[in-house]
Order: C-alpha cells, then structure tokens, then sequence
C-alpha cells in the first residue's frame, strides 16, 4: 500500500526536486517494528544498501530513478519484499507490513 505514513520522516533539508526518496514505516500488528532493517535491492535482486528502522519503524533511502525491491527483516517474520518505483521530484512513500 502506498500512501502517506502516520507521523512519517520530516523532509525538513531534503531537497527534493534533487533526490529521488524512498521512505516509510515497518508495521506488525498496526505498530512500528523496531529493531528490523530494510535492504534496497536492485533491479535484477542485487543487494544495494541496508537501514535500521528508527526507534518509530520508519527508514529512508535516497536512490537513482528506476524499479527497486524493498526488503524488510525484523525479529519472528519472514523477509517481506515490496517492488518500488523511485523518481528524482518524488518522495515514495510505503508501509510494510511485517
């Protein structure tokens, strides 16, 4: 499901005509997950970056314009992938649920 966070990132100093952001939240149950990590895997699987989660569930990428999978770890759940599409100008935002 794409669409707005509950109480998301702050883009406060993020330019983002400049950057093409991935952000969002790692949900159990309707709560945050924290501590899990989410890994942006490129196109073909390929491991790219990995982020904890912040004390509130969410994560934040900067990536280049083309198709990513989000994959999400967290303690008693099985890795959950998300495909993404990620664009300079645009904020992609996405929960995960776990």
């Amino acid at each position: 499901m794409c669409g707005a966070t509950r109480g998301g990132l702050s883009l406060d100093g993020v330019d983002v005509a400049k950057e093409a952001v991935v952000q969002g939240v790692v949900l159990r149950d309707g709560e945050p997950v924290s501590p899990a990590y989410v890994r942006l895997l490129d196109r073909s699987g390929e491991f790219t970056a990995e982020v904890p989660t912040s004390a509130t569930g969410h994560f934040r990428f900067f990536a280049k314009n083309g198709e990513w999978t989000l994959r999400a770890l967290a303690p008693r759940s099985e890795p959950v992938d998300r495909r993404i599409v990620a664009a300079i100008g645009e904020v992609t935002e996405i929960e995960i649920t776990v």
